[in-house]
């Protein structure tokens, strides 16, 4: 079953996305607290949302998808960014992740969206292939690019 998450959701939420931090070798660098992601989700302007897998036998929650809204200037429409999507590996191959996409896509075709875009990272073949499956393709000509820290700070001063 797939639904929105709700406010009683965030520690799941929070602990689900160490988990992806840990499973992407980057546990360090996962700094959000459930207090952020409970004013991001859930606050006066929300900033993103989540939709909640559980478990049709147990009703447990076995994954998640976080995403925010984007604009593309070039077709003129909203879209959906991805930020994370994880199953817990205990309920991977049960359609979880597939569902949770579904939702999204949805979502999309409801709204008028054009698209629904992610990064996954280049070494994560399960995760590629799984994408490949539902008629997913990667931008092989687009390269991310982020500033953060340090830089980030020097250049918002100027």
């Amino acid at each position: 079953m797939i639904r929105p998450a709700t406010p009683a959701d965030v520690p799941g939420i929070h602990a689900m996305v160490r988990e992806l931090a840990d499973y992407e070798r980057a546990l360090d660098d996962a700094k959000a607290t459930e207090e952020q992601l409970h004013t991001a989700l859930f606050g006066p302007h929300p900033a993103a949302f989540a939709h909640i897998a559980e478990d049709d036998t147990t009703g447990s929650v076995v994954g998640f998808a976080l995403w925010f809204r984007n604009f593309s200037t070039w077709t003129g429409a909203h879209g959906i960014y991805l930020e994370d999507l994880y199953v817990r590996p205990q309920a991977r191959g049960a359609g979880h992740g597939k569902a949770l996409l579904a939702e999204l896509a949805r979502i999309c075709v409801e709204r008028g969206y054009g698209r629904l875009e992610w990064s996954v990272l280049d070494w994560n073949e399960p995760s590629i292939g799984f994408y490949k499956s539902l008629g997913a393709f990667p931008m092989d000509e687009w390269t991310v690019f982020r500033l953060t820290g340090e830089p980030l700070a020097v250049l918002g001063a100027n």
